[in-house]
């Protein structure tokens, strides 16, 4: 195989490291005590619009909050809030300007985002060979998809504050009992008792000490040379050991593989920090805003304001609504920001929607994260894609394919069809060919353990065997082995578009 210097030094450049993890200095707010104040470690950059002079960080509670528990103890609330004001922040301005600027670059078509992590995080879960599990498969995933690619990868993992969850009824019904719906770890309990619903806001304190061990956690093993390349793809040739001999896992490998001899042989040192470490960013659905309230800090430098319980946020389907809290919350910070959007969604009310999170169109502040199952994707996208071009908005488009395809087995279990979430990925990747937009990346629900509760894929889990270990306190996961053959596939059809030849 030939191999170009161009592509060799993408493959350096998509793996670098920057300074996502580098805490900012802390300076003190005299005048707001109950806010810590963020000295930023980069440069100032217009990367969003100052905040709108009627917009605060509570101004959200003027409007309507769908999917908010109710709290029976406004004073118990409160002090929780307040406690939440008082500690430090998880994230700081410098990392969150950092993404940023990746994110710009991937909406003028110079980048591709890897999103993944659980479907929500939970307390009992909580282990740091769970979240190494995680965070490793995500590297392996953007080794193979960086090379396919021939761009930087943009890695956001779905940690470090992933516990709320919307839910289709605010309860729940068993054997004639109705409770509270369980709405994720840090609003109440999954035991279907009294006691267990009940909304404590004290669990969001506990996310939020939770949350920062995560992030302790990711930051070692993003600096620490858990990431080097070599390993990542010492790993990747384990996962094509168990694939089919002359498949094309195997021949993508293999060409990752002479990359690597090859910068060894003329010289290029691959254990020095470029090769060892790479940038790593956390983001979560923005669905508690009690809880994301009381984490937004101002930048005492550009005097704006940031959420930082994460790097970056999204709102989903269901709270979306232009006069809804979380557009409101979420229109006056400084985070990148993703929206999720689904067949429902008009050409008409997109473009309201990024005008209300984007009013400036600031290239990499909104990604629209789409979720439609492959036929909806195909008739509903290219009226979204079209609108957006003849408006000029700059946005990164990412395909959600797993929550458009849910369904439940004959015996019980909610699951996701591996066919129908690469059906869904190829439709995406068809369609941005047609109106020659570009393919963003990539958001999905995974872990790295094995786990069956998905169906299909090189793993071979069927509906008989998802009862093996199944084991999502919310919904169905790609395991591990699942989520990288996902990142072989796109590789592959990303090859395609850059020009590079098929395997």
């Amino acid at each position: 195989m030939r191999l170009s210097i161009s592509s060799a030094a993408i493959l350096i450049a998509g793996l670098s490291r920057a300074a996502a993890f580098t805490p900012a200095p802390l300076a003190s707010n005299v005048a707001q005590s109950s806010a810590l104040s963020m000295v930023a470690s980069v440069p100032r950059t217009e990367t969003s619009s100052p905040a709108a002079s009627d917009w605060s960080p509570e101004s959200w509670t003027k409007a309507v909050a769908k999917q908010m528990p109710v709290y029976d103890d406004p004073a118990e609330l409160e002090a929780a809030v307040k406690e939440l004001e008082r500690v430090a922040p998880l994230v700081f301005a410098g990392e969150v300007r950092s993404l940023h600027e990746k994110l710009a670059r991937v909406s003028q078509g110079q980048g591709f985002v890897l999103m993944g992590g659980d479907c929500a995080e939970s307390f009992k879960e909580f282990h740091v060979n769970h979240i190494r599990d995680t965070f490793r498969v995500i590297m392996q995933m953007a080794l193979v998809m960086t090379f396919g690619s021939a761009m930087p990868v943009v890695k956001i993992g779905r940690m470090a504050g992933q516990f709320a969850k919307p839910r289709s009824e605010p309860n729940e019904v068993i054997d004639g009992v109705s409770l509270p719906s369980y709405r994720g770890d840090n609003v109440n309990r999954e035991e279907f008792t009294p006691e267990a619903r009940r909304n404590d806001p004290n669990l969001m304190v506990k996310a939020y000490y939770q949350s920062a061990q995560t992030l302790n956690i990711l930051r070692a093993f993003s600096t620490g040379g858990f990431a080097d390349i070599s390993r990542l793809h010492a790993w990747n040739l384990d996962f094509v050991e168990d694939t089919e001999e002359g498949s094309r896992y195997r021949k993508l490998a293999s060409k990752v593989d002479e990359s690597l001899r090859f910068m060894k042989a003329i010289g290029i040192d691959t254990s020095t920090p470029e090769f060892t470490s790479v940038d790593f960013y956390t983001a979560h659905e923005c669905l508690l805003l009690p809880y994301e309230q009381a984490l937004t800090r101002q930048d005492s430098i550009t005097g704006k304001w940031y959420d930082c319980s994460s790097h970056m946020l999204w709102v989903g389907e269901r709270t979306r609504d232009l006069d809804g809290a979380h557009l409101e919350f979420t229109r006056g910070i400084g985070n990148p920001l993703g929206v999720k959007i689904s067949d429902k969604c008009t050409p008409e009310e997109l473009i309201r929607i990024i005008n209300t999170m984007n009013p400036q169109n600031v290239p990499g502040k909104l990604s629209i994260i789409v979720r439609m199952g492959a036929e909806k994707l195909r008739k509903n996208l290219p009226e979204l894609i079209r609108a957006v071009q003849r408006e000029g908005k700059a946005v990164v488009w990412i395909s959600d394919p797993v929550h458009g395809n849910t369904r439940k087995t004959d015996n019980g279990y909610k699951t996701r069809d591996f066919d129908n979430i690469r059906a869904e990925l190829r439709a995406f990747f068809d369609v941005h060919d047609e109106m020659g937009s570009h393919p963003g990346g990539v958001h999905i629900e995974m872990t790295g353990e094995d786990v069956t509760e998905c169906t299909g894929g090189v793993s071979s889990v069927t509906d008989e065997s998802l009862k093996l270990r199944y084991n999502t306190a919310c919904d169905p996961r790609l395991n591990g082995s699942q989520a990288l053959e996902l990142a072989f596939l796109i590789a592959e059809r990303m090859r395609l578009r850059t020009g590079l030849p098929p395997l």
